[in-house]
């Protein structure tokens, strides 16, 4: 699902226009940015929770030149799914698979 697929869905669902679910879907994304800046977890209850982690720096390999390279720490977002996720995607993959 790409963003415009997924504002169509936010205003089927919501019985919204496509503006007004626009408009909500890049006031939760800024939002979820924004604390994600300040190190700040977002949970959302249910569903999941992102977390900014710190990745250390290591050694890695320039894979044309095979030459060792040094990769610098870096700052990454990290998602985990909430049980209901976790859930909802295991009975839609038993659900497909029978």
């Amino acid at each position: 699902m790409n963003r415009a697929e997924l504002v169509e869905v936010i205003a089927d669902n919501a019985e919204v226009t496509k503006a007004a679910a626009e408009r909500a879907l890049v006031a939760l994304l800024d939002a979820i940015t924004s604390s994600l800046k300040k190190d700040e977890p977002v949970v959302l209850v249910n569903f999941g929770t992102f977390v900014v982690k710190q990745r250390a720096a290591r050694k890695g390999r320039n894979p044309q030149t095979g030459q060792e390279i040094k990769i610098k720490a870096a700052k990454v977002v990290g998602f985990k799914a909430g049980k209901a996720l976790k859930e909802a995607v295991k009975e839609e993959t038993k659900a497909s698979s029978t």
